[in-house]
């Protein structure tokens, strides 16, 4: 990594990455995720109906990852060309917010891979938007950088803006997440 870059996770890194599935509210995908000396294999296979998603994500950050000094985050990921999201849990003047809802409050970026080869892609903190469970929010809410607690790595049938996400395969899948950084 050069100097504007600030690694947040690679394969010493996503030991105790989870899954999360639709299972959770009562869909039938299959995942797991996994540590490989590539990065975290993210394997399963999908089903649509009644959920429509698969996830892992990082354990919580204690203290949360400071990242204020950097524009966004840069995801190094063999998706099978899949549009995938990531999703940021952040600390703040969100948690007044966040308390009344069960599944918190989630900042979310769409990530369009490549069919065959790794993407790279890059992605500014100011086009993260607030969502709770696939639907965006309107609340006046500003991203904090500074706190960020947990990051997620999602395959849904919904896209950021809540409708359907055009890139949604079901079925079975094999995705490499190689690393995560902060760039500037």
């Amino acid at each position: 990594m050069s100097k504007s870059h600030c690694l947040i996770a690679d394969s010493r890194d996503f030991l105790n990455w989870r899954t999360i599935n639709d299972t959770i509210m009562g869909g039938a995908s299959e995942a797991k995720c996994k540590v490989t000396s590539d990065g975290l294999s993210f394997v399963g296979n999908l089903i649509e109906e009644n959920g429509g998603f698969v996830s892992c994500c990082s354990p919580l950050f204690s203290p949360p990852l400071d990242l204020s000094d950097f524009r966004g985050i840069q995801i190094n990921i063999d998706g099978q060309g899949r549009t995938l999201k990531i999703a940021i849990g952040c600390e703040g003047n969100l948690q007044r917010f966040t308390q009344f809802f069960s599944a918190g409050i989630r900042w979310v970026a769409e990530i369009e891979t490549k069919k065959l080869e790794t993407t790279i892609c890059e992605i500014p903190f100011e086009i993260f938007s607030p969502t709770i469970r696939a639907k965006p929010i309107g609340l006046p809410l500003s991203f904090k950088s500074s706190s960020i607690t947990q990051i997620q790595l999602l395959h849904s049938r919904f896209g950021t803006d809540g409708g359907k996400n055009l890139g949604f395969k079901p079925g079975p899948f094999s995705i490499l997440l190689h690393s995560i950084s902060a760039y500037s």
